[in-house]
């Protein structure tokens, strides 16, 4: 009894596991889409506003840089609005001097992707990167690792942002091509 259990057991969960992936669909993110169109040709099309303050100078860069790389000159179809908030936390202190010791700098980005064509919203969110140094009794110092605190926390938020940029633009093309490919059967007379 025990060996027959064994034998089927492997192939019972063999059935499982077809009947189970066979729903999935894997489609590659950066492939071309539902009209034959590359997404990098989308992600080109998204022209990011301005973002104020060092922060959002540096998140708007990198943004620039993710979308469009490769310094084409795309009319824009799409716009990608982000706005930030920075907020600084010294969670250790050494207790002879009273000093910190480390700190974490956390920046949150609430980002909105518009059609400029319609002013409809395809994607809104939020964002965060954290990112901690170490504090020293040098002030500049200081001042040069919180920096660069801020701008691996621009290069996370403007990483997060694209991806998921790029995932609403794909589902998005995605369920346009459907919609046109399998349009209904005209009724007969």
């Amino acid at each position: 009894m025990r060996r027959t259990l064994s034998r089927v057991g492997p192939a019972v969960f063999g059935v499982f596991a077809a009947l189970a992936l066979s729903a999935c669909t894997v489609q590659p993110l950066y492939g071309p889409i539902g009209t034959d169109a590359p997404l990098t040709a989308e992600l080109h099309a998204v022209a990011v506003d301005p973002i104020p303050d060092r922060i959002g100078h540096y998140v708007r860069n990198e943004l620039i840089f993710a979308l469009n790389g490769t310094g084409s000159d795309e009319p824009p179809r799409y716009r990608l609005m982000v706005a930030l908030k920075e907020r600084v936390q010294t969670p250790i202190l050494d207790t002879v001097t009273g000093r910190a010791t480390s700190a974490t700098v956390i920046v949150d980005a609430e980002y909105k992707l518009i059609n400029i064509a319609d002013e409809q919203v395809i994607t809104k969110g939020v964002a965060f990167g954290v990112a901690s140094y170490d504090r020293f009794s040098n002030r500049l110092a200081n001042v040069r690792a919180a920096r660069d605190g801020e701008i691996r926390d621009a290069k996370v938020i403007a990483d997060m942002i694209r991806t998921r940029v790029a995932t609403a633009l794909s589902k998005r093309e995605r369920v346009a091509s459907r919609s046109t490919r399998y349009s209904p059967l005209p009724e007969r007379p």
